[in-house]
């Protein structure tokens, strides 16, 4: 795979402020664990409000952390004073996610000058094994900086 480069050397710091903007991800206990140019993970350790009825992460929970983590990857890449917006996404759950903790790992396939595609892999963490349980592919826009919402 071909080397990415980002347009926007502090990085870091604007995908860590933007992150550190979303209120869901207070909401849910969510942490960035890493972020390097076309990469980003998320984690989220298990609690009982983030569950469906038989105990395991709710797809919609899977969802949320698969998004940002996409998203993230590919905001590392984009040019200073942009923003970037979710276009389309597509997860198949593979398996029920039943573990302490969940983990989203998002990865830039191409990046464009107006949309990038990712893949992400969500993984469940069970003492030191961790398992595949769900895969989804991303569409996402960079948008101006002046954007913003109603």
């Amino acid at each position: 795979m071909t080397e990415l480069r980002t347009q926007n050397d502090d990085y870091v710091n604007v995908v860590k402020d933007s992150f550190s903007k979303q209120t869901i991800m207070h909401l849910i206990g969510a942490e960035l664990v890493d972020v390097t140019p076309g990469f980003c993970s998320i984690e989220l350790c298990h609690r009982e409000d983030l569950c469906q009825q038989d105990g395991f992460f709710h797809a919609g929970v899977i969802s949320i952390i698969a998004d940002s983590a996409g998203g993230y990857a590919a905001f590392s890449l984009m040019r200073p004073n942009s923003r970037v917006l979710t276009v389309e996404f597509k997860i198949n759950l593979l398996r029920p996610a039943a573990g302490h903790s969940i983990f989203a790992k998002g990865e830039v396939i191409r990046a464009g000058k107006n949309l990038s595609f990712t893949e992400v892999k969500v993984y469940v963490r069970n003492s030191n094994k961790n398992t595949l349980c769900a895969n989804m592919t991303q569409t996402l826009a960079c948008v101006d900086d002046t954007i913003k919402s109603a």
